[in-house]
């Protein structure tokens, strides 16, 4: 399945479902920041993503569980390849270049970067 772009929303109420793991529309709620939004607001969310594929639900008599199809890290992989496509060509150097002049980081916190990444690439089978 295609993963597809989430509004603020969307990406609100999956950022909950994923914290959650499953839970009833009033549950999703009980987690938005004040002011909370109307049942009926969130529960069209809900449907939405049920259907673009990203939840499903379990049935408990009139009760809906919703649960996540597609985890916080497909979506991030998602994202983020998108981010990359769009705004940095595919080119690490101009992540790290805009990382470096936009926000401040300093040779410190890049050699971080650098020892974590060659310590995940050395994991990789």
């Amino acid at each position: 399945m295609k993963i597809k772009e989430l509004t603020k929303a969307e990406e609100q109420v999956m950022q909950i479902l994923w914290q959650l793991n499953e839970g009833i529309v009033k549950d999703i709620i009980e987690k938005m920041p004040e002011p909370k939004p109307a049942y009926n607001t969130v529960s069209t969310v809900v449907r939405v993503l049920e259907g673009k594929g990203f939840i499903d639900h379990k049935a408990y008599g009139n009760s809906h569980v919703y649960f996540a199809l597609i985890s916080e890290d497909e979506y991030k992989k998602f994202t983020f390849d998108k981010m990359m496509t769009n705004y940095f060509s595919n080119s690490y150097q101009s992540l790290v270049s805009f990382l470096v002049k936009e926000k401040n980081l300093d040779l410190k916190e890049l050699e971080e970067i650098t020892k974590l990444a060659e310590k995940l690439k050395s994991q990789k089978p």
